[in-house]
């Protein structure tokens, strides 16, 4: 598998609230591939038994018959209500294809979405959204 990602330039940094992150040194375009993790894959009993009682747990993407755990930058993207990066699961090479789904500026943490059932605290909850704020009563 051609590993295209390793010509971009991201970074590590850490962010005062969210911990951890990857970041951008670069403008990346919409629809570029930022990475490619290869994974570990836990099956439903190895999981069960000891994958979900450890912190590895937070960092487990569904798979087929069980879960897996994404190497490399696949488990440093922090959470975002509203992330610039998506996810594809290659189940026939083990893989996790991360692509921009919007154009990311230089210094700009690159973000996915971990769904609705967080574990943290959102950092982004309380914030509104152009629509709500539009629709709040007026004082």
């Amino acid at each position: 598998v051609a590993l295209p990602q390793h010509k971009l330039s991201l970074e590590l940094r850490s962010h005062p609230e969210r911990g951890r992150g990857v970041f951008a040194t670069i403008p990346i375009a919409r629809n570029t591939v930022v990475d490619i993790s290869p994974i570990l894959h836990f099956n439903h009993e190895e999981y069960s038994q000891h994958g979900k009682y450890t912190v590895l747990d937070h960092y487990t993407y569904r798979w087929k018959d069980g879960y897996a755990l994404a190497l490399g930058l696949g488990s440093m993207f922090n959470h975002s209500n509203h992330p610039n990066v998506g996810f594809i699961r290659d189940l026939e090479n083990g893989l996790i294809r991360y692509i921009a789904t919007d154009d990311i500026s230089k210094d700009e943490e690159l973000c996915i979405s971990y769904g609705s059932n967080i574990w943290f605290k959102n950092t982004e909850a309380e914030e509104k959204t152009e629509l709500e704020q539009k629709h709040e009563p007026e004082e």
